[in-house]
């Protein structure tokens, strides 16, 4: 059951025991946002964001909030089972070294356009993302930095898995920074520079510009699908070409960034989703640990006091610098190495990505169990980090 807070224009359901004081400020202001509806959800793996924390649900009325979406629109986990049992190290770390030769990891892309028959329709004129098409076909297909990774895994149903974890690549950035830019011009004009300073500026959803951040933000959340998309088939190439006559599970996805209109509470809205992602009663969806640690594909339940949404991974501990600071390397190696993790753990400034700088996993699960019911436990084998 939620904690819930009632001393705010709407309640506040937090779906955990501890939130740091930036992000508990950063939910009080949207549960003060003129346009709210009904009540703010917060997931267990909550931290402080840009105007709304990771790990925020807001649904609105009329308007719509580049910044509780955030910059990598359309960001989400993919999986894929194999019909594998086992993989012992040496094929593993040359499984790894094939992936990295096929997949453009950090800053880096392709150096050729992909097929632009692997890119959505765009319905808008003179769009943003026509100015960044040639960029983004180059992009298409590679996993970008930060918390992105590939990871092969073995499931407790016996099984290999494959899971990533990329989003929309600087496209998404473009798109996001632009309409903010909009948003915040028309709120300083309608009185509500209060909103701009807490990095809330909105869109009304009916005016032109609304309605051009939202199709381009449909647009970057089916780019970052195609992505996802294209990188799997790259990894199972990788795989078809030293193991013969792997069969392949179903191909899973979910996204965590990213504004839907929904019915909630007998109500159209726009539900933004930052860092959370959909859970359906009966919606297959995947929770992520940190690397060295478990990820979890999991069932929705469908509980409308979070808006049928759940955690989007583990959520951060510590912020990227501070994680470099204060973790012991050979502390985060020895973590990985014990359990026979390959992995890419060398320097200290990998240490923002290692498992200390996330909060436990499991005890996230335990928080939203009634948000999801866990139906397969995956443990990484192999890690591939930007």
């Amino acid at each position: 059951m939620p904690k819930l807070i009632t001393t705010e224009k709407l309640p506040i359901k937090m779906w955990l025991t501890d939130i740091e004081a930036g992000a508990l400020e950063q939910v009080r202001n949207i549960a003060n946002f003129p346009y709210a509806f009904h009540h703010v959800a917060v997931m267990p793996d909550a931290h402080q964001g840009y105007g709304m924390p990771i790990g925020g649900v807001l649904a609105t009325k009329e308007v719509i909030i580049p910044n509780a979406v955030g910059v990598d629109i359309g960001c989400g986990v993919s999986a894929q089972k194999t019909s594998l049992n086992e993989l012992d190290v040496p094929v593993l770390k040359a499984l790894m070294s094939g992936i990295r030769k096929i997949i453009p990891l950090g800053f880096n892309k392709h150096k050729k356009e992909q097929s632009s028959e692997l890119m959505p329709s765009l319905e808008v004129k003179d769009a943003c993302i026509t100015r960044e098409w040639t960029k983004a076909l180059k992009s298409l297909g590679s996993l970008g930095g930060g918390n992105h990774f590939i990871e092969i895994q073995k499931g407790s149903d016996g099984h290999i898995w494959i899971m990533l974890h990329s989003g929309s690549r600087n496209l998404g950035k473009q798109v996001a920074d632009y309409y903010n830019r909009l948003a915040k011009v028309e709120c300083r004009e309608k009185g509500y520079a209060d909103l701009v300073k807490q990095d809330l500026a909105f869109l009304k959803l009916e005016s032109q510009i609304g309605q051009n951040y939202f199709k381009e933000m449909r647009f970057c959340l089916d780019y970052a699908l195609a992505n996802r998309k294209l990188m799997m088939e790259r990894v199972k190439r990788v795989f078809d070409s030293q193991i013969k006559g792997i069969a392949w599970g179903e191909f899973i996805n979910i996204a965590h960034n990213y504004a839907a209109r929904e019915t909630h509470f007998g109500e159209e809205v726009i539900v933004h989703r930052k860092g959370a992602t959909q859970a359906l009663a009966g919606q297959t969806g995947i929770v992520p640990g940190s690397q060295g640690t478990e990820s979890y594909i999991v069932r929705g339940l469908g509980n409308p006091e979070s808006f049928s949404s759940c955690s989007h991974g583990a959520g951060r501990r510590l912020g990227r610098n501070q994680a470099i600071r204060e973790l012991n390397l050979k502390e985060e190696i020895a973590k990985l190495d014990k359990q026979g993790i390959v992995h890419a753990l060398r320097t200290k400034n990998d240490l923002d990505e290692a498992c200390g700088a996330y909060k436990d996993i499991t005890q996230v699960m335990r928080l939203q169990a009634d948000l999801v019911q866990i139906t397969t436990e995956l443990k990484p084998l192999a890690v591939i980090k930007a």
